[in-house]
């Protein structure tokens, strides 16, 4: 049987690192929302690209 650390590591996507800067105003918001969802930033800007590509090309979604 997996261990849970086993299973997580099967389904991770390959990803590709960047840098991103944003408006100090943007950067505050954007700290806000990952403090209150308890997640960091770099998952907020990543849930908000996801949507972004789904909305504007969805056959290209990946979500469900």
């Amino acid at each position: 049987m997996a261990t849970k650390k086993q299973a997580k590591a099967t389904a991770v996507k390959p990803t590709t690192r960047m840098s991103v800067s944003f408006p100090a105003d943007l950067h505050k918001t954007l700290e806000q929302i990952a403090k209150e969802q308890k997640v960091s930033i770099g998952w907020v800007v990543r849930d908000a690209a996801e949507k972004y590509v789904s909305d504007r090309w969805p056959l290209l979604s990946t979500r469900r």
